[in-house]
C-alpha cells in the first residue's frame, strides 16, 4: 500500500537525521529562527490505498501528523538563543521528541488499516524528520534574480513531464534578501529572492497541438471573487472532520458550505455564489496577503497569524474560471462530488513532483513561473493560472492520497492507464498588487504571499487549488455537450467585458492549431494608456470594452468571440457613465464617451433652457455651469445614492432645471429693479 519509491525515500530521511556530520543540524548559527525549517517525509501520500472502513480514522491521524510539525516549526523559530546556546538543543529539545510523536501516531495508522485490510510495510521508516537550512536567513544574498529559474520553470500545460520537474530544487539557489519580522511574519518568509521581474523570463508557455478529434469547446462559469470574505483553514478533502486540518486560509467561491465537516448532502443543498445556480462546485485556493503587518480578523486564530500567515488578506480583482476539453478527443461526464486537488501545499519540503504553481502577469502570461513570484510592470496584475488534471480512473471520486484517482494528460493530450478525459478546469485569479520593494525586504511596499502550511516558509512553489464537483446532473451533461461540439458556452459566453485586466505588452497571437487547452490568460490586447487589453481588442486608454471593441477612451478591450466569465458577484455591476469612456459594449468603438449598452429607459426631455444658457442670458459666460450627463438608472444602492434617491442624474436634473431657472429670473428681477431706483434718484 506504499506509493512507489517510498522505500528510498526513507533511507534519505534516515541518513540524513542519524549519521550525518555536515548540515544544518550541525550549525547551530544555521538554525536560528528563520534559516531552518522541519522537513518530514509525506505519509499521506504514500497511502496510494486505505479500506473505506480505516479512513475516518487515518485521515484524523494524518492531520495530526500535520499539527505536530507546525508545532515543532513554531518552537524552532522561539528557540534561537537557546539554539546558539546549544548546537545540540534542536535535536534533543524538537527533534527527537517529534519523531517519537510521529512515531506513535503512524503506529495508530497503522493499527486502523490493519483492523480492516492489510498491514502496510515500511511505514514506520517514516517518523524521523530532518532540519534543513530554509535559504531565509539575513547573510543570503538577496535581490532582484535574473530570471534563470523561470526560463526553465515548465509551462503549464506541458504534460510531457511531471509537473514543476523543470523547477529548481526548493531551498537551493539564492535565497534569502529581507530581514527576518517583515510584516509580522517573524522570519516565516517570503523573502526578496522569492521574487523574480517577470521581464527578465523568457516566453515559456507550451500548448499541446490538438488533433482533428479535438473537443474545442468551452464551459465557462462565475462564481464571484470571494467578495463576501468567507474564509477558513479547513480542508475537507484532506482533512475531513477537523477543524485547521490546513494550518492556512483558504478563499471559498460557489459552494457557501464548505468546512471540515460538510457533508455529501450538505454541499448538494447548500447555495452558492455561482451565477448559473445549477453550479454548486465548492473551488478554493490559499488566500493571498500583504505582508504588511495588518491584523486581520484570524490574527490571533490557528491557521493565521500565530502559525506565520500574517497580514492583510487580498480579495481577487477577478476570477475566471473555464472548463476546457482534450487535445485528442471527445470528454465524458465528472461524477459528482468528485474531487480533485492540483499543486502541492508541501512542495517547498516535498519536492516540486506534484508541484503546479504558475505565477505571471497579465499582459505577459506567455511566460510563467514555478517557483518565483512575478514582479509585475507598473500597470500590470499579479495572476495565478491553475490547470487541473483532467484524466479520470472512471471508478472513485476520491483517493486515499487525493491524487491517484485523477492524472494529467501527457503532451498529446492522451489519458494514460485506462483513464478517461473529462473537462479540465482552467482557474484564473488576477490580484491589483503593486510589485513590493525588494531593494529594502518589502518595507516600503510591502511584498506578497500565499498562506501556506507553517514549515513551507510561503514560497511560491507551494500553490494549490481544490475543487469539488457539485454540478447538477443537467448542466454537466450540457457541459459536456458544449465542449464536445466544440461551442463556447456558459456564464458570459454571449458577450459583456472581461474586466479590467491590465497588460504590458500583448500576449502572441493564438496560432490555427491552438486548443482550448491553452492558458487561459484573456490579456491579447495591446495596451496603449489605459488598464490593459483583454482578449485581441485595442487599448487606448479606458475602461471594460466590450467583445470585438477597440477602446480609445476606456479601460480595456473586451474578449473576441468567447469573453472570460464576469467575476465580480452577480448583484455588483458597473456604475453608468464616468472617467470618459467605461462599459465600451459590443462591437462598439470607444472615444471618450460611454458607448455601452443602451439603457433600457430614456431619459425625460427638458423644454427648460440650460442652466448654461440661463447663466449666458443673465449676463454670465455659461461656461462653467456643470450639466447633468444623462445615464442609465443605477444599478445597485452606491449608484443610487450617488445619483439621489429620486432615481438617475438625468431624472433628478429635470427636476431641479426649472426650478434654478426661476430662481435666476427672480434674482434678475432684483437686479434691474434697483438699476430703475438708482436712476431715479
Amino acid at each position: 500500500m506504499l506509493g512507489g519509491g517510498g522505500l528510498a525515500a526513507v533511507n534519505v530521511y534516515a541518513t540524513a537525521s542519524e549519521g550525518s556530520t555536515e548540515g544544518p543540524t550541525r550549525n547551530a548559527q544555521a538554525l536560528a529562527s528563520g534559516a531552518a525549517t522541519i522537513d518530514c517525509p509525506d505519509v499521506g501520500s504514500q497511502l496510494t490505498a486505505v479500506p473505506d472502513g480505516a479512513r475516518t480514522e487515518v485521515d484524523n491521524e494524518l492531520s495530526v501528523l500535520d499539527k505536530q510539525i507546525a508545532e515543532a516549526y513554531q518552537r524552532l523559530q522561539s528557540s534561537e538563543k537557546a539554539i546558539e546556546q546549544d548546537s545540540n538543543f534542536a535535536d534533543s529539545s524538537i527533534m527527537n521528541p517529534l519523531k517519537e510523536k510521529r512515531a506513535a501516531t503512524i503506529e495508530r495508522i497503522l493499527i486502523a488499516i490493519d483492523r480492516v485490510g492489510d498491514r502496510p510495510e515500511g511505514l514506520e521508516a517514516f517518523a524521523p524528520c530532518v532540519l534543513r537550512a530554509s535559504g531565509n536567513n539575513e547573510d543570503a544574498q538577496g535581490g532582484e534574480q535574473d530570471g534563470e529559474q523561470g526560463e526553465e520553470s515548465q509551462a503549464p500545460g506541458d504534460q510531457s513531464q511531471a509537473p514543476g520537474e523543470q523547477s529548481q530544487a526548493p531551498g537551493g539557489g539564492d535565497q534569502g534578501g529581507a530581514q527576518p519580522g517583515n510584516g509580522g511574519q517573524a522570519g516565516n518568509g517570503p523573502v526578496a529572492a522569492d521574487f523574480v521581474d517577470i521581464k527578465s523570463v523568457q516566453p515559456n508557455v507550451q500548448n499541446p497541438q490538438g488533433g482533428d478529434n479535438a473537443s474545442t469547446g468551452s464551459f465557462a462559469t462565475s462564481c464571484g471573487v470571494n467578495a463576501n470574505g468567507v474564509f477558513n483553514s479547513d480542508n475537507v478533502i484532506v482533512a475531513p472532520g477537523v477543524t485547521n486540518g490546513a494550518h492556512h486560509f483558504h478563499d471559498y467561491v460557489g459552494n457557501q458550505d464548505n468546512d471540515a465537516f460538510a457533508s455529501d448532502e450538505d454541499l448538494a443543498g447548500a447555495d452558492t455564489t455561482c451565477e448559473n445556480k445549477g453550479d454548486k462546485s465548492s473551488y478554493f485556493w490559499p488566500v493571498l496577503r500583504l505582508q504588511n503587518g495588518a491584523d486581520e480578523k484570524d490574527a490571533n486564530s490557528p491557521g493565521g497569524a500565530i502559525e506565520g500567515n500574517a497580514g492583510e488578506i487580498i480579495t481577487p480583482k477577478q476570477v475566471t474560471m473555464k472548463f476546457v476539453g482534450s487535445p485528442s478527443g471527445d470528454v465524458a461526464e465528472m461524477p459528482k462530488l468528485l474531487r480533485i486537488i492540483t499543486g502541492d501545499a508541501k512542495a517547498f519540503v516535498n519536492g516540486p513532483a506534484n508541484a503546479n504553481a504558475s505565477w505571471s502577469c497579465t499582459g505577459l502570461e506567455d511566460r510563467q513561473l514555478k517557483d518565483k513570484y512575478p514582479l509585475c510592470p507598473q500597470g500590470s496584475d499579479v495572476v495565478r493560472t491553475f490547470k487541473f488534471q483532467s484524466c479520470w480512473d472512471g471508478r472513485n471520486i476520491d483517493s486515499a492520497n487525493h491524487r491517484t484517482h485523477v492524472a494529467f494528460a501527457d503532451a498529446a493530450g492522451n489519458c494514460a492507464g485506462g483513464f478517461k478525459a473529462i473537462p479540465q478546469l482552467v482557474q484564473r485569479i488576477v490580484y491589483d498588487v503593486d510589485a513590493p520593494s525588494i531593494q529594502d525586504g518589502g518595507k516600503t511596499t510591502p511584498l506578497f504571499a500565499v498562506d501556506s502550511f507553517p514549515e513551507n516558509l510561503h514560497k511560491p512553489i507551494t500553490d494549490h487549488g481544490d475543487f469539488i464537483n457539485v454540478f447538477e446532473e443537467d448542466l454537466m451533461k450540457e457541459m459536456v455537450e458544449c465542449i464536445n461540439g466544440g461551442r463556447n458556452c456558459g456564464a458570459g459566453a454571449g458577450g459583456g467585458g472581461g474586466g479590467e485586466e491590465p497588460g504590458d505588452e500583448p500576449d502572441p497571437e493564438p496560432t490555427a492549431t491552438e486548443t482550448p487547452d491553452a492558458p487561459d490568460d484573456g490579456d491579447n490586447g495591446g495596451d496603449n494608456g489605459g488598464n490593459g487589453g483583454d482578449d485581441d481588442g485595442a487599448d487606448n486608454g479606458g475602461n471594460n470594452g466590450g467583445d470585438d471593441g477597440a477602446d480609445n477612451g476606456g479601460n480595456g478591450g473586451g474578449d473576441d468571440e468567447t469573453p472570460d466569465p464576469a467575476t465580480s458577484a452577480p448583484q455588483a455591476t458597473e456604475p453608468a457613465g464616468g472617467n470618459g469612456g467605461n462599459d465600451n459594449g459590443d462591437d462598439g468603438a470607444d472615444n471618450g464617451n460611454d458607448n455601452g449598452d443602451k439603457p433600457t429607459t430614456e431619459p425625460k426631455s427638458d423644454p427648460s433652457p440650460s442652466a448654461a444658457e440661463t447663466d449666458a442670458a443673465a449676463g454670465g459666460s455659461g461656461d462653467d455651469v456643470d450639466t447633468a450627463v444623462p445615464g442609465p438608472e443605477p444599478t445597485d444602492a452606491n449608484d443610487a445614492s450617488a445619483a439621489g434617491e429620486s432615481g438617475s442624474l438625468a431624472e433628478t436634473g429635470t427636476q431641479l432645471w426649472p426650478a434654478a431657472a426661476g430662481g435666476v429670473l427672480v434674482i434678475l428681477g432684483f437686479v434691474l429693479l434697483r438699476r430703475i431706483r438708482a436712476g431715479a434718484e
